[in-house]
């Protein structure tokens, strides 16, 4: 009979049983006896390693030593359950003790929470397109390619494309993408639709931006889009006077400043004129505009050569910190109820 390496002859598995019980024994909390069932019973234990060897011996030891062994991580392991259930006893105990709660002490009534600015401009400006006869549509926030840049006209060279502006679920090849402004929904309405057609669009969009005083990589935008026959920038621009008065007042107005987007023809960038609530008034850039191109509108099925359209988008977080002179971006998202609260119900 060939003779056993030391690891597996008896003694040195009653050596490394004793040892494990002895741990496990002196451990006095539940992390301290993970630690010691790891150390002894885990993939780099002596009796792990001893196990594996067990395939490499003669045919007249493998059953004397796997019983050997088989015995052993029993005993270890009914000795780990039974300490482990005295230590979720005293581990109970503890907090029990440290975590009694006195009923007769005074309680002070949690404060009440806050709708956020955004959630209460939003709806604002809902009611704004419902009160003019427009439609609200929202769409999806996880959004083909496709109808994100291609049916809105954006090359596939156009820089907002890269991944350095765009969130790719997968890879640039898997066509899916977190929509990146809210026109995706101009064009699903568009496709099935039969104009006239006119629609406000608020939703989350994303782009990969960094959190700053000015940016965040998710926020909110709203977006308008009116197809017609006989639409023309004057309507566009007696549209953008009236939803600018609706959410700043009377006295708020808008310019527009020459610009390119793929998706409009002619193209313009909306400034807004307002009173803010320090009482100071000034010109600042709001937001984008223009007639809908008419390559967008045979991308979606509309004849250009019977209809016309205008669209405008605006950020709801910018409206609401010209609104409210919020003057950091991280204040919105961050979340603290301190923040919400202070804006109230809004006087609009």
């Amino acid at each position: 009979m060939s003779a056993l390496p030391n690891e597996l002859q008896a003694a040195a598995i009653d050596a490394t049983t004793k040892s494990a019980l002895d741990e496990i024994a002196k451990a006095s909390n539940l992390e301290e006896l993970k630690e010691v069932k790891l150390r002894h019973v885990g993939d780099k234990s002596a009796i792990a390693l001893a196990n594996r060897q067990i395939g490499t011996l003669s045919a007249e030891h493998k059953a004397e030593v796997g019983a050997r062994i088989g015995k052993a991580r029993q005993i270890i392991n009914q000795a780990f359950d039974e300490r482990e259930k005295v230590l979720d006893r005293i581990a109970l105990n503890q907090a029990l003790e440290t975590e009694r709660v006195d009923i007769t002490e005074a309680l002070f009534s949690p404060l009440a929470g806050a709708r956020h600015p955004i959630s209460m401009i939003s709806e604002r400006v809902a009611d704004v397109f419902t009160a003019m006869g427009w439609e609200i549509k929202e769409g999806p926030e996880l959004e083909a390619e496709w109808l994100n840049f291609d049916a809105l006209n954006i090359p596939d060279n156009h820089p907002a494309r890269s991944m350095q502006d765009t969130f790719y679920i997968g890879d640039e090849n898997s066509h899916l993408v977190l929509r990146t402004h809210t026109s995706p929904v101009q064009a699903r309405v568009m496709l099935s639709s039969t104009p006239p057609i006119y629609v406000g669009v608020p939703g989350r969009v994303f782009r990969t931006d960094e959190l700053d005083a000015t940016h965040t990589p998710v926020f909110h935008q709203v977006e308008a889009l009116a197809v017609d026959k006989g639409l023309t920038m004057a309507d566009l621009r007696g549209t953008l006077d009236h939803f600018a008065q609706a959410l700043f007042g009377p006295h708020a107005k808008t310019r527009l400043r020459p610009s390119y987007f793929p998706f409009t023809e002619p193209s313009a960038e909306l400034d807004l004129w307002f009173e803010d609530a320090k009482g100071g008034a000034r010109w600042i850039e709001w937001g984008g505009c223009g007639m809908v191109n008419p390559a967008v509108l045979l991308a979606c099925g509309i004849d250009p050569e019977e209809y016309s359209g205008f669209a405008f988008g605006v950020g709801l977080e910018r409206t609401a910190m010209f609104r409210h002179t919020i003057t950091d971006m991280r204040d919105i998202v961050e979340g603290d109820i301190r923040f919400s609260r202070q804006f109230g119900v809004d006087p609009l």
